[in-house]
């Protein structure tokens, strides 16, 4: 019989098979234990000021009395809807000492979308930055929610900078359009008023349901997938587990690029990372590729995580190379698949390997992952994380032998409870225990997984399946090409065929050149039949490509 799980052969050492997901009973209690241990360690900065572990703690409990001052009880959902700023983690434990659901809310929804997320979830409260409060404004009165607390950019960074970045942000920038919201109250007035309010002790239970994180899934609209205190604690001991052989306890400075309200940097940075007493340096606006490499340059960190996008660009910066590396160790990067030529120069300009990762909203998020020993494969997700199985199944469902390409399905004690108010959706997406991911990959024969492509992307040319990954990853080491997404067109030959979007990054660049080059590198079915030229190409609040926006607009052509 052939070993169900021949990758733990690879682990590296210190690192088990397995380990105890059940070793706290709510993820707040895990929290008191990190906040006890690393007191006077700082635990996030942002714009040149920092929070100790004991003040976070102080903070959220302030915060949480005040929730419960404004008659919120434990199971009411409180959305928070902010970029990456120091009143993101106080809100979020704080409202989880409260008892309350988190409603991660992305900031750049439009009104349309918060409408649905606040009524799927029945959202009571809400922690919203000023600068997106009149989206809100215009569907309040079609929402449950009741108590709004307002953060602005400046208010937690001290005083006279807090006025003078705040005097910037809404005066000379003008980002913050004209609001009217009644009965709103400052998150710095939020916190006084929590400072008179006693906040009762609420105790939780492991399958009790603490954070609603929409995604859009395999398919369909937006759901939320209701992740439980022990889908959330299981995945942080398995982080700790993976990462902890290879991290100074307490010692740690990890850049945090990507917002906090995204699954990834939520578990990643703002929980597991923090339970291990590191310092998490909080950037407002990864877009401004500039001020990230001098926030680089004025703080060596040892650990970064991002997305492929962003990794492309810092090293496309003219600066980025001489950012001192000494001491970054570890790079983690996910949320979409790493492209292997990107991957390559970013350990010839850091020194440092970029360790790939896979994972879904519905696994709270993180399935497996490449080791931070130098073991790491380039050009693969790694290995399944402890207690976490992995396998390929075909369309029946049947599995997969090692280089058979299918569906990737994972079961472990991250998986979700399942999508909130939506049977069917969960019963489409978790069957037997095993989570569909919708992913199609291969697993290697000694255990390493590899990503394919998403099953909705794969084109199909002439009954041949072409998986856009595998031609942006070749376009991309064009030493003219930026940026690329390939996507399927109706094609009278051949059913579909391949269309490319490019930014480049020679202006030089001609549609015959790059298409030649194709041909040189790719099977023939492959190639792709047009080339369009973009400035820029659809991006998630995270970075990643939206092809499905490049495959809508051609469709209405």
């Amino acid at each position: 019989m052939a070993d169900e799980r021949p990758w733990l052969k690879l682990y590296p050492k210190g690192v088990p098979a397995n380990v105890d997901v059940d070793a706290y009973p709510t993820l707040t209690a895990m929290l008191d234990e990190t906040f006890a241990k690393y007191r006077g360690k700082v635990a996030f900065s942002c714009m040149g000021k920092s929070l100790t572990f004991d003040e976070i703690d102080r903070l959220s409990t302030r915060f949480g009395a005040y929730l419960h001052s404004r008659g919120l009880q434990p199971g009411d959902r409180i959305a928070l809807m902010m970029p990456n700023l120091l009143q993101y983690p106080i809100a979020l434990f704080g409202a989880l000492r409260a008892g309350l659901v988190i409603v991660n809310t992305n900031p750049l929804y439009t009104p349309r979308e918060m409408l649905h997320q606040f009524n799927d979830s029945g959202a009571k409260a809400i922690v919203i930055a000023e600068n997106f409060a009149s989206n809100l404004e215009k569907i309040l009165g079609q929402t449950q929610i009741k108590t709004i607390i307002l953060a602005s950019i400046g208010e937690m960074l001290g005083f006279p900078k807090g006025l003078i970045v705040n005097f910037v942000v809404r005066s000379i920038k003008k980002m913050v359009p004209k609001y009217n919201l009644p009965n709103t109250v400052t998150f710095t007035q939020a916190l006084a008023g929590g400072h008179r309010f006693s906040l009762p002790q609420f105790e939780g239970k492991p399958e009790d349901v603490i954070l609603l994180q929409y995604t859009g899934g395999t398919t369909g609209v937006s759901k939320g997938a209701m992740l439980t205190n022990r889908n959330l604690v299981a995945n942080m001991v398995q982080m700790r587990a993976w990462m902890q052989p290879f991290l100074r306890e307490g010692e740690e400075v990890a850049l945090c690029p990507l917002p906090l309200y995204h699954i990834f940097a939520f578990s990643v940075n703002c929980l597991a990372l923090m339970a291990q007493g590191a310092e998490n340096v909080l950037i407002t606006n990864a877009r401004d590729i500039p001020g990230l490499v001098k926030t680089l340059k004025e703080r060596p960190v040892s650990l970064i995580s991002g997305v492929n996008t962003l990794f492309n660009a810092l090293l496309n910066h003219p600066d980025f190379a001489s950012c001192d590396f000494s001491r970054l160790r570890i790079t983690v990067g996910g949320g979409m698949a790493v492209q292997k030529p990107v991957a390559e120069r970013w350990q010839q300009v850091t020194g440092c390997f970029l360790s790939e990762g896979y994972g879904m909203t519905e696994a709270s998020p993180v399935i497996t992952a490449n080791p931070f020993d130098g073991s790491g494969r380039l050009g693969t997700i790694g290995l399944p994380f402890p207690s976490t199985d992995v396998r390929i199944v075909n369309e029946t469902g049947s599995p997969l032998g090692p280089g058979e390409v299918g569906e990737i399905q994972c079961k472990g004690p991250q998986v979700m409870k399942g999508y909130y108010n939506r049977p069917e959706a969960t019963a489409d997406t978790i069957r037997d225990g095993w989570l569909c991911t919708g992913d199609i990959g291969l697993m290697e024969p000694d255990g390493y997984f590899r990503i394919v492509d998403r099953k909705k992307d794969m084109i199909l040319v002439s009954g041949f399946n072409v998986y856009p990954n595998e031609i942006e990853e070749v376009v991309i080491a064009h030493p003219k090409v930026l940026e690329a997404a390939a996507v399927g067109i109706p094609d009278e030959k051949s059913g579909e065929a391949v269309k490319l979007f490019v930014v480049k990054k020679d202006a030089s660049l001609k549609e015959d050149e790059l298409i030649e080059y194709c041909r040189q590198n790719l099977t023939g079915y492959k190639v792709p039949k047009s080339v369009e030229f973009r400035t820029e190409l659809p991006k998630t609040n995270v970075g990643k490509i939206l092809r499905r926006e490049l495959r809508e607009e051609v469709m209405k052509k």
